[in-house]
């Protein structure tokens, strides 16, 4: 997925992003274009649930609106925020200024509550004319329970929602639907059944398979040459996966830096060897436990 349209739209990502889409994955995101339904997306950490988003909008020249969620997230947070705090200021200051030294700003018209209006990564995405967008979810699960099935209210036909203080009605032209991308971890266990039956669903596999081409594109993206060992580091990297009893296993992002160190970092006391100790551990085990097991018992 490196190929840009010549005209992409203004909020579309701008580099490209080395990405390797197995054709089970590609298949959910051609339904979930064609269907107009949120693709969630389930897998490991780091196995490119959040990267396919960047993707799939450079590919096809979309814009990209980013929603990163918070245990404090609420569903409207995605379509509207309204700053009544500064609604309220601008009056205050209205009266003390008078009205001919604020009439110079009309932005900052207090009797108009559109002006304190901002829309957010979902009401971008419903109020543009020209093109669709992609949307990005990232980690619903960290939210409330209740949230999944708030989503459900805007991202089914009619594709609309009301910005209460305002009166005023957003709605997606038919032929400009987003295409949502919403990945999870499973923090709070399964999310509601509702929800996951409106969804198209894919879990990304670690991809062994892949793992040496992913390294091409990763290496050539930054225009970097490949270790020497890169064979020899795809099979110590896949064994530690298989064969050690891994509380949080290592992920594709994190055996691309252990790679980019091995290439750069190097010396003859911590050269990769076929049965040797791992170097810079620190780059592939994150838990205490796991530390354990792979480092300190050798």
């Amino acid at each position: 997925m490196e190929h840009a349209p010549d005209d992409p739209h203004p909020d579309a990502p701008t580099q490209p992003e080395p990405y390797l889409a197995s054709p089970e994955l590609a298949r959910a995101v051609n339904l979930a274009l064609h269907l107009g339904r949120p693709l969630l997306l389930e897998g490991e950490a780091g196995c490119g649930k959040t990267r396919l988003a960047y993707a799939v909008a450079y590919e096809l020249g979309l814009p990209l609106y980013r929603w990163d969620v918070r245990s404090t997230s609420k569903a409207q947070d995605g379509l509207y925020n309204y700053d009544a705090l500064r609604r309220l200021h601008d009056a205050q200051m209205q009266r003390f200024l008078g009205e001919r030294e604020q009439a110079a700003s009309p932005s900052n018209d207090p009797g108009d509550p559109r002006n304190y209006v901002q829309l957010g990564p979902l009401g971008r995405a419903f109020a543009l004319c020209e093109s669709p967008a992609v949307v990005l979810i990232d980690e619903i699960d960290k939210a409330d329970i209740d949230f999944p099935n708030d989503l459900l209210t805007v991202l089914d036909e009619p594709w609309a929602f009301t910005i209460q203080e305002s009166g005023e009605q957003v709605q997606a032209e038919p032929a400009c639907h987003p295409l949502v991308v919403i990945t999870s971890n499973k923090e709070k266990g399964n999310l509601p059944a509702p929800f996951l039956r409106r969804c198209i669903y894919h879990f990304i596999k670690f991809p062994e398979a892949q793992l040496k081409r992913i390294v091409e594109s990763h290496f050539a993206r930054r225009a970097l040459a490949m270790p020497a060992a890169t064979d020899l580091a795809i099979r110590r990297f896949l064994a530690l996966r298989q064969g050690e009893r891994l509380h949080k296993k290592p992920g594709t992002s994190e055996f691309l830096d252990w790679l980019e160190a091995l290439a750069h970092f190097t010396s003859p006391v911590t050269k990769l060897t076929t049965d040797g100790p791992l170097p810079y551990p620190e780059l592939l085990i994150k838990l205490r436990a796991d530390w354990y097991t792979v480092v300190e018992q050798r």
